[in-house]
């Protein structure tokens, strides 16, 4: 369609999502709004609706239980963390989601219902039904070994430290 933008696939193609392994992941909010906390040297001073999306994610392997929640911090406009999925039962050995199939236990359903739950949570919480909170999609990475893992690691940790310099603050863009 002309005027716009061509988005690109983001996704290793023929890679099984539900697969077990640790994924770096970013959820932005909508129109990168400054909604979820705020930065304070290196402290992330969590705002209420920032306190729901981190309650939110906590509670994700108890719909989930082949997930575990490793690393995560809760920005003013993002969310990184890392999900690990284990291998344990046939819901966490779905094949590759297709468009518009979720498949059970993939980092894809697992994002999309963070992403619902906290959203309507946060709606409900500011009396705005319906009200977009997240933009379109996500950031995932797949984190292929145990050096990787603890860089991601390092990086989420110190993520408040660079938020003055990071692109994802409205101050940069």
């Amino acid at each position: 369609m002309p005027g716009h933008p061509v988005r690109k696939r983001a996704r290793l193609p023929g890679f099984n999502y539900a697969s077990p392994g640790a994924y770096f992941v970013t959820v932005c909010t909508h129109k990168r709004a400054c909604i979820l906390s705020a930065i304070e040297g290196a402290d992330v001073i969590l705002s209420p609706l920032g306190e729901v999306v981190r309650d939110t994610w906590l509670q994700l392997p108890l719909h989930f239980p082949c997930t575990e929640v490793d690393a995560f911090v809760v920005m003013p406009n993002h969310v990184h963390c890392i999900l690990t999925l284990h291998g344990r039962g046939t819901a966490c050995r779905a094949p590759t989601e297709a468009f518009g199939h979720p498949v059970p236990g993939s980092i894809a359903t697992i994002v999309r219902s963070f992403k619902a739950a906290a959203t309507r949570a946060i709606n409900l919480q500011r009396g705005t039904p319906g009200a977009t909170v997240w933009q379109r999609g996500y950031y995932e990475h797949i984190i292929r070994s145990p050096l990787e893992l603890d860089r991601v690691r390092g990086y989420i940790e110190t993520n408040p430290l660079r938020w003055a310099l990071d692109r994802e603050n409205p101050v940069n863009m």
